[in-house]
């Protein structure tokens, strides 16, 4: 099913991440969307399927990964989601598709096809990694490169965000393991990819819970993000297939403070 019912019985709002992984019952999904569920409130988000060869239940309920999607990953759902984010199994094929190209490029054997056994298969390399990126006290947001690719990813609260962060490393790391070889990138692009995010052409659509879903694409740049009572609550830009071409490694997390 390309999408799920979610049930906050807290009386807080709930902000669920763009790439965000469940696993269990059915197949294992990733969030579609970010969303920002009302406190005491369900609602119903899209989703796409990141374990294309198991259609059998292994649980009643979801648990939550201790990744996200990997960059490339997110990056090609949101260039397919970039007209209707909210489309039932729009960015499906999509998906599959760059999971068993992530999957062989990476060497990982997984029987149903599940991205969560790609993350498994090279946890050694990604363990040796997290601990050069930590994440500072009131840091909200993170920009990696990695190869000629940039990732942005923001949280107006930092509190938010240092508990997505360890998610989000990983699936930065994973990628990053296939450039490791490559220079460091450089400050302009950084630079190009912020500009080029500024001056994206922005939709507008309301969210499956809180606020609008707010969709942009501009030269080399995609995205989404969420905005509630005038505030950007979440953001996340990649490099489109049209940005320029550049040699890379990883880079160290944005220095942005809240």
């Amino acid at each position: 099913m390309p999408e799920l019912a979610v049930d906050n019985p807290l009386d807080s709002n709930v902000l669920l991440y763009d790439g965000e992984e469940l696993l269990g019952a059915k197949q294992n999904r990733i969030l579609n969307v970010s969303v920002l569920v009302a406190a005491g409130s369900k609602t119903v988000i899209p989703v796409s399927c990141v374990e294309e060869g198991r259609w059998s239940a292994r649980s009643a309920f979801f648990s939550s990964a201790r990744h996200a999607a990997y960059p490339e990953l997110r990056r090609r759902k949101a260039e397919q989601l970039s007209a209707e984010p909210m489309a039932r199994g729009a960015a499906q094929s999509a998906v599959w598709e760059e999971v068993r190209s992530k999957s062989a490029r990476l060497h990982a054997s997984s029987p149903t096809g599940a991205q969560a056994d790609i993350f498994k298969t090279r946890e050694k390399d990604l363990d040796l990694l997290r601990k050069r990126f930590a994440l500072e006290p009131g840091h909200c947001g993170a920009v990696f490169a990695v190869g000629d690719r940039i990732c942005l990813d923001y949280v107006s609260q930092p509190e938010a965000f240092a508990r997505l962060y360890p998610k989000l490393l990983n699936g930065y790391l994973l990628d990053a393991i296939e450039w490791l070889d490559h220079e460091p990138a450089g400050y302009e692009l950084f630079a190009a990819h912020y500009l080029a995010t500024e001056a994206a052409t922005r939709s507008r659509r309301p969210s499956a819970g809180l606020g609008e879903d707010v969709r942009f694409r501009g030269h080399g740049v995609v995205g989404s993000g969420l905005e509630f009572e005038g505030e950007i609550v979440q953001c996340c830009s990649f490099s489109s297939e049209t940005a320029p071409a550049a040699t890379t490694t990883i880079a160290r997390p944005s220095q942005r403070h809240g």
